[in-house]
C-alpha cells in the first residue's frame, strides 16, 4: 500500500514503481491488476489508477488489452507486437536482399514468424501496395521492387 502524501501528483508514480517491481519480481505475472484493484489497494481515484497504467505503457512494461485490462510486456516481447508488415519489410534489409531478388514464400514466412498464411498474405499485400514487393501470382515468386527506407515503415 502506498501511503497518501501531500502531493497527489507523485502518487501515481509511486504506485507505478510498486507495480513495476511486482512485474520484475514475478516472471509468471502476465496480467496487471484491474483499475478497480489498484483503486482499492492504494486508496486512489480511477484517474490516478489510469495514470499508473499510462506510465507503465510509456515505459514499455504494460499494454492495454480488449476489455479494459492490461498485460505485461517482457523484454524481447515488444518486437513480436510490432505490425507483421514492418517485420517482413525488415527481411529485405536483414537478409541483404537487393532489387530483383526473390522474396521468401508465404509458407516460409508463416513458419518463420509463427503466424497463419492468410496473416502473412495480408502483410505482404501491404508491402506490395507500398511498392516494396512485386505482385503475387500463382506459381511465381515475389521479388523485391524497392528497398525500405530506414525512417519510414509500411502502413500497418
Amino acid at each position: 500500500m502506498v501511503s497518501r502524501q501531500a502531493n497527489p501528483r507523485g502518487t501515481y508514480l509511486k504506485i507505478a514503481d510498486v507495480l513495476r517491481e511486482r512485474i520484475e519480481a514475478d516472471e509468471e505475472m502476465t496480467e496487471l491488476p484491474s483499475a478497480a484493484e489498484v483503486m482499492r489497494d492504494h486508496g486512489v481515484s480511477r484517474g490516478v489508477a489510469l495514470r499508473v497504467f499510462a506510465v507503465l505503457q510509456r515505459e514499455g512494461v504494460a499494454e492495454p488489452v480488449p476489455g479494459g485490462r492490461w498485460r505485461t510486456v517482457r523484454q524481447g516481447q515488444a518486437d513480436l507486437r510490432r505490425p507483421l508488415a514492418e517485420r517482413l519489410a525488415e527481411v529485405i534489409t536483414d537478409e541483404d536482399l537487393s532489387v530483383g531478388a526473390p522474396f521468401p514464400s508465404t509458407t516460409e514466412l508463416s513458419t518463420r514468424f509463427r503466424v497463419s498464411r492468410p496473416t502473412v498474405s495480408k502483410a505482404l499485400d501491404k508491402l506490395e501496395s507500398a511498392g516494396l514487393l512485386s505482385e503475387a501470382r500463382q506459381g511465381k515468386q515475389r521479388t523485391v521492387r524497392a528497398l525500405p527506407k530506414r525512417t519510414e515503415s509500411p502502413e500497418s
